[in-house]
């Protein structure tokens, strides 16, 4: 009777080598699906889907630190994660926009070291500061010194690439200029950015900018300027969006 053996452990592990070699593409395979599945996650949108995409994206991201995508993405989740709580009125909301806006600020450095000359790590950077703010508060973070380093890194994503996801660099530069406390607020630089948000094919759909346009319009003097915010309002009410947009969008008509 014949002994079978299996192979010795150096030459299945010189067979693993050689395969990794040759095949580089499938050997990555698993993480190129992770990210997929969390990008999935990721447009379902709402808690339970954020919050399990962010643990994929972090998880590839800290076992391949030069991951450029799960940087990113890692941190335009942990961004959208701790949103979502302040939108949903979640008790506990300013904790959890602390501690997710702070930790996608990191993954989003990481993503601007990694490709310098790419939007994504900068305009994540700056969404992440105001996440954070949320939970600390606006002066804190002033004090903290990321006033400074949110303005370069949201003028860097507008000059980089000012069409990026819709458009996001230019109308999110205008909010920066519209809620950063005095003496370095600047509406009319919001002002501006806005209507250059407003003259792109991407204005139509979007419900946040719309928002934020209306809440600067209503605060000028002059008849047509309270007409155009209210309009942008009314418009708001018949799109597809968040609660939280209706909800605020209704509060402001009210207050009219």
């Amino acid at each position: 009777m014949i002994k079978r053996t299996g192979l010795p452990a150096v030459l299945v592990f010189f067979l693993v080598v050689c395969i990794t070699a040759l095949y580089p593409a499938e050997a990555s395979a698993e993480p190129a699906e992770r990210i997929a599945r969390a990008d999935e996650l990721f447009e379902k949108g709402g808690l339970d889907n954020y919050r399990e995409a962010v643990e994929i994206y972090t998880e590839i991201a800290d076992a391949d630190p030069e991951n450029f995508e799960a940087n990113w993405k890692a941190a335009r989740a942990m961004r959208e994660f701790g949103e979502e709580h302040r939108m949903q009125g979640v008790e506990g909301y300013e904790d959890i926009c602390e501690e997710y806006g702070g930790k996608g600020m990191e993954y989003a450095e990481k993503a601007i070291e990694l490709e310098p000359e790419r939007v994504e790590g900068y305009l994540y950077y700056g969404m992440n500061v105001s996440t954070y703010s949320e939970g600390v508060g606006l002066l804190t973070a002033i004090r903290e010194g990321l006033k400074n380093k949110t303005q370069s890194n949201l003028e860097k994503a507008y000059e980089l690439d000012p069409d990026f996801n819709g458009g996001m660099p230019v109308y999110v530069l205008g909010r920066f200029w519209q809620v950063v406390p005095w003496p370095y607020t600047d509406r009319d630089k919001a002002m501006a950015l806005y209507r250059e948000f407003q003259d792109t094919k991407h204005f139509e759909e979007n419900v946040p900018a719309r928002i934020f346009l209306a809440e600067l319009l209503d605060r000028r003097r002059g008849r047509a300027y309270k007409e155009e915010a209210r309009e942008l309002l009314e418009s708001v009410l018949e799109m597809d969006a968040h609660p939280y947009w209706h909800d605020k969008a209704r509060a402001m008509l009210d207050d009219m």
